[in-house]
């Protein structure tokens, strides 16, 4: 019996055109297995049952049973992730065989292929920023070109961390893989989503809901212990407007501190969703820089230049320098870091890093995933780009280096925003840039294409 969530010989031809009306009706003959078929359109119809295909003449790359186990992995963190094991075969034309199964498929989501010994990926824009995807798989074909599991798994891994969206269900539909009732139920959700798909709709708000919820939470944790540990330090510098020496320019620079500590307060218990988090990061970090500029008046120092957070933990205050760093895997690269951590750096030592609580217990605030977005936003949006390559290779990096990392995507419902959210049905109205780029020769830039020449 095939496996239900794999699909590879045995394909059950698509069901005819479903009309959908506020009542339907159908009655459909039984089904059996089909000739086997190959091809874009098989992997499909696939995909609209599982989120993994192997084609049987790929089999050696990705056997039956560590499919199923990235099938499995798939299905259970419920994000729209659809991985294809193909051969090197004219049916799959390297050059439009990605944008092709998004087509086909017609749901909003991350795909990733390996075709032949190559390795290419795209995902809806909404679902997962470019330069996330580009980075990604840039550093699995590097890493792992040789082994086309460890490749997906690698690939699968950082991408489940990072998709917005849910699951197609019509993956919950799809029961055995390709039985009357599975394709019954499958083929009313496609085409009711075509419809418009409001009760989907509803139920992938419901769950975003509830995500957010949690990862709101999740973020009041962090960011009132950052709102803490600046109260604290205005209570440390023990500044009296009225004491002796006091200038104006000093009771200008308090001022905006306390501001910023009530307004912090303020903005974050107003928060309803975790994007709101941001603009009170913002301005814990226009808080601190207050209080240093205070502190230098004081002490009769120059007054410091603006500069982004600490890297290693924004708590510490504005960096003073720039250190060279290697993250646990990584390799160097230049970090902004306040003068103890600079020093710790330099001598050898781990700087005192920000950690933050996960699933997988604590862990840096750029290994925590996505939901720590909009928090490390508000520290570093304004040199996201930069903050972002300094973290290449981390899942908070590729967010920050994309420019709609921030973006406010609306309510994910098509009449809203103008785009679905990953998981639902969009047919083939996509941008097709998503979904570019060639399956790799593994260059030092992940890019180019099988080596070039015709099949």
């Amino acid at each position: 019996m095939l496996s239900p969530l794999v699909q590879t010989r045995y394909l059950v031809r698509p069901l005819a055109a479903l009309a959908v009306t506020a009542a339907v009706t159908l009655t459909l003959p039984v089904a059996g297995a089909s000739a086997a078929e190959t091809g874009p359109a098989a992997v499909a119809d696939a995909f609209r049952k599982g989120p993994v295909y192997v084609d049987p003449r790929a089999s050696a790359e990705l056997p039956r049973t560590e499919a199923d186990q990235l099938a499995e992995k798939i299905k259970k963190a419920d994000k729209p992730v659809f991985v294809a094991v193909l051969p090197q075969a004219p049916d799959y034309p390297q050059t439009t065989v990605l944008r092709d199964l998004r087509s086909l498929t017609g749901i909003t989501g991350v795909y990733a292929v390996r075709l032949g010994a190559g390795f290419n990926a795209g995902a809806d824009r909404q679902v997962m920023p470019k330069d996330a995807v580009d980075n990604l798989k840039g550093a699995v074909r590097r890493s792992y070109a040789s082994d086309a599991s460890a490749e997906v798994n690698a690939f699968v891994d950082q991408a489940l961390q990072q998709a917005k969206g849910h699951a197609p269900t019509s993956w919950e539909a799809s029961g055995s893989g390709g039985s009357t009732a599975g394709m019954l139920v499958g083929g009313l959700v496609v085409a009711g989503a075509a419809g418009g798909g409001y009760a989907l709709y509803r139920r992938a708000r419901k769950k975003r809901e509830d995500r957010e919820r949690a990862e709101l939470e999740a973020l009041r944790v962090v960011v009132d212990e950052d709102i803490t540990a600046f109260g604290e330090e205005l209570d440390r510098l023990d500044f009296q407007p009225s004491e002796p020496g006091a200038t104006d320019a000093m009771r200008d620079d308090y001022t905006r501190a306390l501001d910023a500590y009530d307004r912090a307060k303020q903005q974050m218990a107003a928060a309803t969703r975790p994007q709101d988090v941001q603009p009170v990061t913002e301005t814990l970090a226009e808080g601190r820089f207050a209080l240093a500029v205070l502190a230098a008046r004081r002490t009769g120092v120059p007054l410091p230049e603006w500069r982004v957070p600490c890297f290693f933990d924004p708590r510490h205050g504005p960096s003073v320098s720039d250190v060279n760093w290697c993250p646990p895997g990584g390799v160097l690269r230049m970090v902004p870091a306040c003068a103890e951590d600079a020093l710790r750096v330099s001598q050898g030592g781990q700087p005192m890093t920000r950690m933050v609580p996960t699933d997988q217990g604590a862990q840096p605030y750029w290994n925590a995933g996505p939901a720590y977005a909009p928090w490390a936003g508000g520290y570093f949006g304004g040199a996201g780009g930069v903050v972002g390559g300094l973290l290449a290779g981390t899942l908070l990096g590729s967010l920050l280096s994309a420019p709609s990392a921030f973006a406010d995507g609306g309510d994910g419902f098509p009449g809203a925003a103008g785009l679905p959210e990953g998981g639902e049905f969009s047919g083939a109205d996509f941008n097709t840039s998503d979904f570019g780029g060639g399956f790799g020769d593994f260059g030092s830039d992940g890019g180019g294409d099988f080596g070039g020449g015709d099949w």
